[in-house]
């Protein structure tokens, strides 16, 4: 469905204002649909996404600093999310040996568990290989989204 049916808008100021729009558009669209296929586990996008950066780790742990600096949504609080972690023990957290003001944050097995499972359900459930996007569309997309983001990181 193109973005002008999507909102009921027929006219835009230009193409940068249709594309910043449909981006957003976009971007709902895609946290609704990973929302639905995550609720069954029980995890937020946010709480799915640390756990994906300390699978990226393991065995190694991480620090709530580092979650915080690598998570995509910038404004979620990290250690509130590794509290809930906590509570469903998909997580432990230990005091560093080598900084015992520091807090390490590592994966728990039923952690690496539950989100096996909840990736695969995810990937089948946002799969694009269904005809929508090619290999080669995807990765102009990609290269685009990139540019996007470093314009706007320059100002």
């Amino acid at each position: 469905m193109k973005i002008e049916e999507a909102i009921q808008q027929k006219k835009f100021i230009s193409e940068h204002q249709k594309a910043h729009l449909n981006i957003l558009f976009t971007a709902s669209w895609l946290n609704q649909r990973t929302t639905a296929v995550l609720k069954p586990y029980g995890l937020t996008w946010q709480q799915f996404n640390i756990l994906r950066i300390l699978r990226g780790r393991h065995p190694e742990p991480a620090t709530v600093k580092l979650l915080t600096e690598r998570m995509i949504d910038k404004m979620s609080n990290a250690s509130r999310l590794v509290d809930k972690l906590l509570s469903k023990g998909l997580v432990e957290r230990c005091t560093s040996q080598e900084d015992r003001r520091r807090v390490d944050v590592s994966i728990t097995e039923e952690g690496l568990n539950l989100l096996a499972s909840a990736s695969d359900d995810l990937e089948r459930g946002l799969s694009f290989e269904d005809g929508k996007l090619n290999d080669e569309e995807a990765e102009t997309l990609n290269g685009l989204l990139d540019k996007m983001r470093s314009l706007i990181e320059d100002v």
